[in-house]
């Protein structure tokens, strides 16, 4: 049974509407993403007015080439070669011209575009600390001039106000990581002995929502797992949290990390780290009466610490976060008899189980 065939007209507006939808969504797709800060938007008009002079030129030397390839195909007929040319110093003028011509007005707008997104003022109180270790992040809030940390929030999420400047320094306490977010539309290095800073304005629309981001330079066995993300309040609504988080940092006198000589008469729990893993899953420690963590880090280079969960997930011990190789005694207050969980906030995948009885 032989299928029925199109007309060729119709076959060749079936090929074209194929072609042209096929080229259209490959279009879309390497676009990026929408950008949600003003100098991500100045990134973003860049890319397109670039992206659409390379649309032209592909579609006018496809074009010409495709129109060449049917205007002089060889005919049934044809035995002799058509006429040889050989130059034109129009043509090649021309396209030479044409070419230089656009290079320098991208040169000149990628100049102004970058000179503005890498413009640090520093005429905002608001100021951040990004602190990158292998492999969590920590966020830093400063005082208006930068040189006091008002507190520190050790989750993986940083809290900006839309519509308002945030000065943004980085920092790294080991090796070299990036600070990315993909709808910011950039990154920046986080380099070992030098902060790096820059200013961003998340757009005021953009209140309520939240953008993942994560580090983008290679920096070790669990990069992929040093991720965090960037929450937009309002103005008012981060006054609010902020003024919270500050009461709350004010109102705890010593950090419930705190490390020393083991409490007198208390147990001591002893626990190890080493390739990035806990020598033991399970601890036993007595309810209601505080207790000590003799915690050892064998990781050269690495960082850890023990924090300690409740069976809802809430951390009632934080641990100080340190590199090894070294050894810190953690005073734990009492807890309440029941089962918890003890983990690395720098490394999520080490935990273990301890039974307060």
């Amino acid at each position: 049974m032989s299928m029925p065939r199109l007309p060729r007209s119709r076959f060749r507006t079936l090929a074209a509407l194929i072609v042209a939808t096929l080229l259209l969504a490959g279009c879309d797709a390497m676009r990026p993403p929408v950008a949600v800060t003003e100098q991500g938007q100045s990134i973003r008009d860049l890319y397109d007015f670039v992206f659409l002079i390379a649309v032209g030129v592909f579609v006018l030397v496809e074009g010409l080439i495709v129109i060449a390839v049917i205007r002089f195909r060889r005919r049934p007929g044809d035995t002799e070669l058509p006429k040889q040319v050989h130059g034109n110093n129009a043509l090649e003028i021309l396209w030479t011209i044409i070419p230089t011509a656009l290079v320098g007005v991208m040169f000149v707008l990628s100049f102004i575009t970058l000179t503005k997104v890498d413009e640090v003022k520093g005429a905002t109180d608001i100021r951040i600390r990004a602190v990158a270790a292998q492999f969590q992040w920590s966020f830093q809030y400063l005082s208006p001039d930068g040189t006091t940390v008002l507190f520190e929030q050790l989750a993986p999420e940083m809290d900006v106000p839309a519509g308002k400047v945030v000065h943004l320094s980085l920092r790294s306490n080991d090796v070299i990581h990036a600070f990315y977010v993909p709808q910011f539309l950039f990154k920046r290095d986080v380099v070992p002995g030098l902060d790096n800073t820059f200013e961003f304005t998340v757009n005021a629309s953009d209140a309520g929502q939240t953008f993942r981001g994560q580090c983008a330079e290679l920096c070790g066995t669990y990069h992929g797992a040093m991720l965090f993300t960037v929450k937009a309040l309002s103005p008012a609504d981060y006054d609010t949290w902020l003024a919270d988080q500050i009461a709350k940092a004010k109102a705890t006198p010593a950090p419930s990390g705190s490390t020393g000589a083991a409490v007198p008469g208390a147990v001591t729990l002893e626990l190890a780290a080493k390739d990035v893993a806990f020598d033991k899953s399970t601890l036993e420690a007595p309810a209601d009466k505080p207790f000590s963590i003799h915690f050892q880090n064998g990781d050269a280079s690495v960082s850890h610490n023990v924090a300690i969960k409740d069976a809802t997930g809430q951390e009632v011990f934080h641990g100080d976060i340190f590199m090894g190789v070294d050894a810190k005694t953690y005073s734990v207050p009492a807890l309440a008899a029941g089962s918890y969980t003890f983990v690395c906030s720098v490394h999520p995948q080490m935990t273990g189980t301890l039974t307060v009885k």
